[in-house]
């Protein structure tokens, strides 16, 4: 479709937009808050100040859990808390007051929550299934002593699902006998040995633990040491058993964030296909696998308990290279969309495909664009309102194309796929405010497509203000960017570099704000 054609029929289309935008009541105006330069409308963003690792993901209730590292006095990072915020549909979310504040035995860092079904720790007396969180108590004082054990870790517990909490007496519950990296304790219910048991990291490795009350702990096995991407320190593991898609298998997984050695650069998060016994995890995986090859996915865990048995996952959407510098004002960070964990067979491969949630199509409204179709070796602009703040889909058989989004100052984003090369790069060095820190806008990020393979390509792009999620075969292959455009994307530039394939635009819907 030549560009003049595709922007009258576009013209078409945002005139009746517009019109149904108007048969829409009348919203209350918003508040200041959540209207700030940058500010994310459909991730989830602590009203101000710091946050990063996402922590306690459990639901109880007929209630999502989202508990966050956070420092309540500043936007840069600080004497960590847990944040707090709660909600029904994993897509709108209420904010909570700070749960667990930091204590005599240390600040309050990244960790884990469960339901006890059957009360194993005797918290509750009423018959109520205490939430229990497993944390990690870090002294500073021992920090900066020059000691090696001044990382322990510590429970609380609420009988009023999380509203309010208290810590045990007896903490802390694993003590430290002299490990400098010693944190992120997440813990789950084993069946089959009717055990807790807890997975924790330890500088270049993961501990395993079990207990029968989430008091006694016992030692079981240790993993990773020789395994793995080892290019900085292991954090915020999770260990988690699922089906493999289409077949009558099932394999656990372990996923493990690093810092610094991701692929495109500082902190990114791998993961271990293997089998757990009770006492030990095996893998015998010879290379790193990632989870996503963006730079701005880390610390991501997994929700305990969910209804449905799904296994969700919410990572932070940052970056330790430049996460203390990035160019908003009133709060710092955001976390990605939460997204469904799958294993699926990719030949004699397996691997872990992660995808957003159905419930988020609830804020998909009206279209701005649908059903363009390109034609090979062609190149359609499409003027677009309101593209900043958008769900992009297309599938396409060309291994070949670009897609460029801008604005009105000439500030480019640019996802590429290189079919000599077999990438998909994105290019961000000239996508807005990238000069607030060296290694953000330095370098364009790659992601290897070995297991591409001939035929139609889906791809989904979550577009936020100042975020891009780009999801390609249900997850197959994902990248996680986040950006800093000085003016709203208005025009996206598709590029079709193959003379044999076509693209299908099959539709740009906006996105409504969860705030």
């Amino acid at each position: 479709m030549k560009t003049s054609t595709l922007l009258f029929t576009l013209a078409v289309l945002l005139m009746g937009c517009k019109d149904r935008v108007k048969e829409k009541p009348n919203k209350e105006p918003k508040e200041t808050t959540y209207t700030e330069q940058y500010r994310p409308q459909f991730h989830f963003s602590p009203p101000e100040k710091w946050m990063n690792d996402p922590n306690g993901l459990v639901y109880n209730q007929g209630v999502y859990h989202l508990f966050y590292q956070y420092y309540p006095d500043d936007i840069v990072w600080g004497p960590m808390h847990w944040g707090h915020a709660t909600s029904k549909d994993m897509v709108h979310w209420e904010h909570k007051p700070i749960a667990l504040y930091p204590d005599e035995r240390g600040l309050i860092f990244s960790g884990s929550a469960v339901v006890d079904k059957n009360n194993t720790s005797g918290f509750s007396n009423n018959g109520e299934a205490p939430l229990v969180a497993i944390f990690t108590y870090h002294s500073m004082e021992g920090e900066k002593a020059g000691r090696t054990d001044f990382q322990t870790q510590g429970i609380a517990y609420s009988l009023d699902n999380g509203e309010t909490w208290t810590k045990y007496e007896g903490n802390p519950v694993i003590g430290n006998n002299g490990i400098k990296d010693f944190r992120d304790p997440k813990v789950f219910w084993h069946k089959d040995s009717q055990k807790w048991i807890l997975t924790l990291v330890a500088g270049d490795h993961a501990k395993f633990y079990a207990s029968k009350n989430l008091k006694d702990w016992e030692h079981l096995s240790d993993f990773g040491k020789t395994q793995g991407a080892h290019g900085g320190v292991w954090e915020c593991p999770d260990l988690f058993r699922l089906p493999v898609e289409g077949t009558d298998e099932e394999k656990w997984v372990l996923i493990i964030s690093i810092n610094p050695g991701a692929p495109n650069g500082g902190s990114g998060t791998q993961y271990f296909i293997g089998d757990f016994d009770g006492q030990k995890f095996t893998s015998d995986q010879k290379e790193p696998k990632w989870l996503d090859y963006g730079t701005d996915n880390y610390a991501g865990i997994t929700y305990n308990n969910t209804p449905n048995d799904e296994r969700i996952f919410i990572g932070w959407m940052s970056n330790w290279d430049y996460a203390r510098n990035t160019p908003t004002q009133k709060w710092r960070s955001a976390m990605t969309v939460p997204r469904e964990l799958s294993l699926k067979k990719m030949g004699d491969d397996i691997v872990l495909t992660n995808y957003p949630l159905k419930q988020l199509e609830v804020l998909t409204s009206h279209v701005l664009a649908e059903n363009v179709q390109m034609g090979s070796g062609a190149s359609d602009t499409l003027v677009v309102d309101g593209l900043n703040q958008s769900q992009i889909e297309l599938e396409t058989a060309s291994k070949n194309f670009t897609l460029i989004f801008k604005n009105d100052l000439d500030e480019t984003l640019e996802l590429t796929m290189d079919a000599n090369n077999n990438t998909f790069i994105v290019d961000r060095t000239k996508s807005g405010s990238v000069d607030f820190q060296s290694e953000f806008g330095n370098k364009k990020h790659f992601m290897p497509m070995g297991m591409l393979n001939d035929g139609t390509h889906k791809i989904k792009i979550l577009l936020d203000w100042s975020s891009i999620e780009v999801f390609m075969n249900e997850g197959v292959y994902v990248m996680t960017e986040q950006l800093f455009p000085t003016e709203p994307y208005n025009t996206l530039i598709v590029q079709n570099g193959s003379d044999e394939s076509e693209i299908r635009l099959e539709s740009i819907k906006h996105m409504e704000s969860v705030w």
